[in-house]
């Protein structure tokens, strides 16, 4: 017998995972289908930082949402809440991070500007040389290594259906909705979304739909387990640069330095000329780190538009398909805002509003 399923969503990452839930919570029947494992792209391979500090203006809103889902999951996604700072060395990055943190802190981020003197206290394995700094208690990370685990586990439990290291090949749209050609043959949905994260630009085209995305190639890395150095998230007022010391010792080191390679071909390119600058700024405001030896570094794709902001709504020109995906900071805002997708596509006014992918893109920078 074939079963024609509400919506089949492409893309397994957290975005993808939480519309599902969403959806099936609503009474949808969905299908969930990843071209590798649940959680591996973006979700998976991302420094886990969950910092309201390098959250831009306009999405604090959903960030602040983001990361009360993050904490409901607790231990079982490796959450901490650690309290996070942002440093300045010169006066230049001093003025970008008051004006920056201001702003942020105006949208509902409880982001307050420290003296020398307490960060010395709460970290006394920082730089001398810190100008400026501000402070954010909501601030910490999570294990994204953790991701796919976590949600296969979610839509187990939810009785909802997903396949994995199930690629999809052709998509046609008929007058009973979509026919998904995949790995594991056809698949028929009422309605479709697609939540394809760094891939989103080459399955749209399989609708005939042109999406303006690009991919950024972040690099992260790890050292080998370290004394405890820091308690704290540790962030740049230039935002190349995320720090934490993980509770087994090991330090993250990420900071969106760039890699090489495209989503099609594969796992990104590590490149010495990134990773080197990150680690050395790394090393620069946490000294004692230049006794460690880094063990891996590696690289995940994030999607993004020219504007910077979400694709979250309806698919332009398709009906009853819609796209999600395209976040910066997707990591924290991804539980979050693929709760909103699934109201949308339930029918239902979401909370928080979306963001039309039909929309004008206008590079924006702040």
């Amino acid at each position: 017998m074939t079963i024609t399923y509400d919506i089949a969503i492409v893309g397994g990452g957290i975005m993808g995972c939480a519309s599902a839930l969403r959806m099936g919570e609503g009474g949808m029947q969905p299908l969930v289908l990843d071209q590798s494992d649940l959680g591996q792209g973006a979700s998976g391979v991302n420094a886990g930082t969950l910092s309201l500090q390098i959250k831009r203006v306009r999405l604090m809103p959903y960030a602040l949402k983001g990361h009360h889902e993050w904490e409901a999951m607790g231990e079982a996604v490796g959450f901490h809440k650690t309290g996070g700072y942002t440093l300045a060395f010169t006066e230049r990055e001093a003025a970008l991070l008051h004006e920056r943190q201001t702003l942020k802190a105006v949208a509902g981020a409880p982001i307050t500007f420290v003296s020398d003197r307490q960060i010395r206290e709460a970290e006394p394995g920082l730089t001398r040389k810190v100008l400026a700094a501000s402070y954010c208690p909501e601030d910490g990370y999570a294990n994204s290594s953790l991701t796919g685990q976590y949600f296969r586990r979610r839509l187990r439990d939810a009785g909802i259906a997903y396949r994995e290291r199930c690629p999809v090949t052709a998509i046609e749209r008929g007058l009973k909705g979509f026919t998904l050609t995949t790995a594991d043959g056809q698949v028929h949905a009422q309605r479709l979304l697609l939540a394809a994260g760094a891939w989103l630009k080459p399955v749209a085209a399989l609708l005939g739909v042109e999406l303006p995305v690009q991919a950024r190639i972040n690099t992260v890395s790890v050292t080998e387990r370290m004394p405890p150095l820091v308690s704290s998230v540790i962030g740049h007022a230039t935002g190349l640069l995320t720090m934490k010391q993980k509770p087994n010792g090991s330090v993250l080191v990420g900071g969106g330095w760039q890699g090489r390679g495209a989503p099609q071909e594969g796992r990104g390119q590590v490149m010495a000329e990134s990773v080197q600058p990150n680690l050395a700024l790394a090393q620069y405001a946490l000294p004692a780190l230049a006794k460690a030896r880094v063990l891996r570094s590696w690289t995940g794709f994030e999607a993004n538009v020219p504007d910077f902001y979400p694709l979250a709504g309806a698919l332009p020109g398709v009906g009853n398909a819609f796209v999600l995906g395209c976040v910066r900071g997707g990591y924290t805002i991804g539980p979050y805002i693929g709760k909103l997708m699934g109201d949308f596509i339930l029918g239902r006014e979401p909370e928080l509003p979306l963001f039309d992918p039909a929309r004008r893109f206008e590079e924006e920078t702040t």
